[in-house]
């Protein structure tokens, strides 16, 4: 069973109903609003002993309060009714409001399929998906985040993972990385591996650390900056490394100068320096095995 707080906004003008009714429960056969305009001055509140200090006022479509003495006592018509019905629940609230207000608002059914109707503005993460070696630069497929998460957890890669991290010629891991590792572009979906040729950005930025002394330390400190929530960490490939997946917004400032951006922020945060291929918005990222991979859970739900 339920209300809508639009409703009764509509029946009570703004709100203003509410409080006027509150306010004559505390001082009855007194004039407890003066109305102008938007502004309904300063009255008495009885939540402060009935000091003259309660400021009502028309803020957009709703009324609110705050008291000139009391810093915290601020809110709206609703925070103000639960003050005084004692109730926290917000459906019962409205019920409470409805009744004791003679509103008479029809009280229907909760249509629990109503969600279906709302729009869909759920973020998801698309990437494309390239088949090994790295020169095959057209995509066979376009990934979620999740499905890319699930390969790497997979043993899918295991193989080829622990095959690389046995060589220990640089040169000879680097060209068997190359040949052998399929890979995803993570900021974007691609027509052809290129940064002119990227159809839609994904709102993701890979930072790359490579060559790590303390890799699990590092780690714990990523899942838990208090900047940059992350949207996926895993080992890199080598087994000596990370990638850092997190999110960004491009619509006002660049990929590339956002990355600028991070690379700064890590820099003087952690005090690393971060691979500058992650500045390219095609950059290659090679899918390894990592059972131990981070996902979050906003991907996970998908």
């Amino acid at each position: 069973m339920e209300i809508s707080r639009e409703a009764i906004l509509d029946k009570t003008h703004y709100g203003l109903k509410i409080y006027a009714y509150v306010l004559r429960q505390y001082y009855p056969n007194q004039t407890v609003l003066s109305v102008k305009g938007r502004d309904c001055g300063i009255t008495r509140n009885p939540f402060n002993g009935g000091k003259v200090t309660l400021r009502i006022h028309i803020d957009g479509i709703i009324a609110t309060h705050r008291d000139t003495e009391l810093e915290a006592f601020k809110g709206d018509v609703f925070d103000f009714a639960q003050y005084h019905f004692r109730i926290t629940d917000e459906e019962e609230l409205f019920q409470k409001i409805n009744k004791e207000l003679h509103l008479n608002l029809e009280v229907k059914e909760k249509d629990e399929l109503e969600w279906l109707n709302e729009p869909d503005d759920t973020w998801y993460a698309n990437c494309s998906f390239f088949k090994a070696p790295v020169r095959n630069v057209f995509p066979s497929e376009t990934l979620q985040l999740h499905q890319v998460f699930a390969l790497i957890t997979s043993d899918k890669y295991k193989r080829i993972t622990e095959e690389l991290r046995a060589i220990t010629n640089v040169k000879e891991a680097r060209k068997f990385k190359a040949n052998r590792f399929d890979y995803v572009t993570l900021s974007g979906i691609f027509e052809k591996r290129g940064d002119k040729n990227l159809l839609k950005h994904s709102n993701l930025l890979t930072i790359d650390f490579d060559h790590l002394e303390n890799l699990q330390e590092l780690r714990t400190q990523l899942l838990n900056d208090e900047y940059f929530e992350t949207e996926m960490l895993f080992i890199s490939p080598s087994g000596d490394g990370l990638k850092w997946i997190i999110r960004i917004d491009i619509s006002e400032v660049s990929h590339s100068e956002y990355f600028t951006a991070v690379a700064n922020y890590i820099k003087h945060n952690y005090n690393i320096e971060v691979d500058q291929s992650g500045k390219d918005v095609s950059r290659a990222c090679f899918l390894p095995y990592d059972p131990t991979a981070f996902l979050h859970k906003r991907h996970q739900a998908l």
